[in-house]
């Protein structure tokens, strides 16, 4: 009975409370990450030797780094010269940029998938070279590339946990305090666990239904 009053009046607020703070973590964080994601994999098939270079470094540092590094950087390290963030927005900062760059690996292959004889004939037809990736290559693309940006968007809900390092607390920041207190700690990862597995499940579900509209009707996955 005991565990029971312990779990109802002191675990499931602070680790709900925990979760409204991860899901304001995960969601913006998820699409920034999209967008810089796309952004950096067009520049890296389709921009000049520049801006190609620039991106390349950009995805080998992000890719490189472990991602608890970056948060320390960016929350820790940057007061030094000057700029200062709330662990929130810091943590936001450090998964849009980690998972973009992840993203734009998977955007890049799909681009590169694109048959060269659709391009032509976009060029063919007085297409624009801006209006030939927006219109005839990115729709395909991002169909090809759903699945992995897809899955990054898992791993990201669970690299969320990461925030807790540079005192954002989160789902399981709440659960590492609660447990601290009490030392039952089997008991509150387990649950914490729990959260995530609900979280991970729900997202997949959602995916899995984007990429069935997003299909062609007749039109084989990865024969566009």
């Amino acid at each position: 009975m005991e565990e029971l009053f312990f779990i109802q009046h002191d675990v499931i607020p602070a680790l709900w409370r925990g979760l409204l703070v991860s899901i304001r973590l995960i969601v913006p964080s998820a699409i920034c990450g999209l967008i810089i994601g796309v952004f950096i994999g067009v520049s890296r098939v389709f921009g000049g030797t520049v801006i190609k270079t620039c991106a390349n470094i950009y995805v080998a540092l992000f890719r490189g780094f472990p991602l608890v590094v970056q948060l320390f950087i960016w929350y820790f390290g940057l007061p030094h010269i000057g700029i200062y963030m709330s662990p929130f927005l810091a943590s936001v900062f450090g998964f849009s940029l980690c998972s973009g760059a992840y993203h734009s690996e998977y955007v890049r292959g799909a681009l590169l998938s694109i048959k060269q004889g659709q391009l032509l004939a976009a060029r063919s037809l007085g297409f624009s070279k801006m209006k030939m990736i927006i219109s005839v290559v990115l729709p395909q693309a991002f169909r090809r590339a759903l699945p992995g940006c897809g899955n990054e968007i898992i791993y990201l809900i669970k690299y969320s946990s990461l925030a807790y390092m540079i005192t954002c607390i989160e789902l399981t920041g709440e659960g590492k305090i609660i447990a601290s207190e009490t030392f039952k700690y089997t008991e509150i990862f387990f649950i914490v666990g729990i959260v995530y597995l609900l979280l991970t499940s729900v997202a997949s579900w959602l995916l899995h239904r984007i990429e069935n509209n997003l299909r062609l009707p007749g039109f084989d996955h990865y024969a566009l």
